[in-house]
């Protein structure tokens, strides 16, 4: 009701759809700058990216000017871990671009240089296509309007992407997003690496808590095993739900996460006004967490 109320994203909302190859969760993030921190969380969770762009004359150009969403998103998804990006050039349909092959050349020419700054290779990690999400033009199938793109319309894209790597035989990684209660506790995440089973004993992570897998849904269908990749709600026996909090992290017995309180981090500052220095405090979003922090030193190399 929020959303509705305040006509945008708030949450990050789940849905699911099937190709005829693949199987997708769609994690619906937040754009408004004033839930940034959402829209982190759900990037976290995220294979690949979907940035949706106006083609719309102006709109395209307030949110990647300083301070426009377009700008900050992208640069986040790369820092999340996001290898692949999809750039949605929307609206083609509006009557101020017509599919105007000028007008889509022109939107590419102005994101590509920052998505290349930002980390993204254009040739290998960024695919370009036009679309309209009002009439579903060249989104499951070739639109005549666009007869001048190459390529395939978004879903048929989506279903002949490679199969990502994942980690099956590395060490039990799921990182909480989120916890509740119902008929014992539940805590939802992306599981990164090795594959959890009913009945499994695992920890919870930093506080040690040993837990028991009850019950696990995928795509909120009830499972034995899970493999990486997987979004999954578990339900555990052993913890609280108010012992919980987002960022915890459940763990094989035998290969347990690290945990610390300093370490050396490698940034890169793309717009900041004040000056950092030792003692200036931050707020750090790793994963599903999100600390308070506070730089110690300054390592030149």
């Amino acid at each position: 009701q929020e959303e509705r109320d305040k006509g945008k994203t708030v949450e990050v909302g789940r849905a699911y759809f099937e190709t005829e190859k693949k199987h997708f969760t769609i994690l619906d993030a937040p754009g408004h700058k004033s839930f940034v921190p959402n829209m982190i969380g759900g990037a976290s969770q995220a294979d690949l990216a979907v940035l949706v762009i106006s083609a719309r004359k102006g709109e395209l150009e307030t949110g990647f000017e300083k301070g426009g969403q377009t700008r900050e998103h992208a640069m986040l998804a790369k820092t999340a871990g996001v290898k692949h990006l999809i750039v949605l050039i929307n609206k083609m349909d509006d009557p101020t671009v017509n599919w105007s092959n000028e007008r889509y050349e022109e939107c590419k020419e102005k994101l590509v240089p920052f998505l290349k700054k930002v980390g993204f290779n254009p040739k290998k990690d960024i695919h370009f296509m036009p679309c309209s999400g009002l009439t579903g033009a060249n989104l499951k199938e070739q639109s005549d309007f666009c007869p001048w793109y190459i390529g395939l319309p978004f879903i048929p894209y989506l279903d002949n992407l490679p199969n990502f790597n994942r980690s099956v035989d590395g060490p039990i990684r799921l990182p909480i997003v989120d916890k509740y209660k119902d008929m014992g506790t539940v805590v939802l995440g992306k599981l990164e690496s090795g594959s959890i089973c009913k009945g499994q004993q695992l920890v919870m992570m930093p506080n040690k808590h040993n837990v028991e897998v009850l019950g696990i849904l995928s795509d909120d269908v009830e499972t034995d095993s899970v493999a990486p990749g997987e979004n999954l709600k578990i339900r555990l026996k052993g913890i609280e739900e108010e012992e919980i909090l987002p960022g915890f992290i459940l763990c094989d017995p035998n290969n347990l996460c690290h945990s610390g309180r300093t370490f050396d981090a490698q940034i890169v500052i793309i717009e900041h006004k004040s000056i950092i220095c030792p003692g200036y405090n931050a707020v750090l979003h790793i994963h599903t967490c999100i600390e308070e922090v506070e730089i110690t030193a300054l390592i030149c190399s």
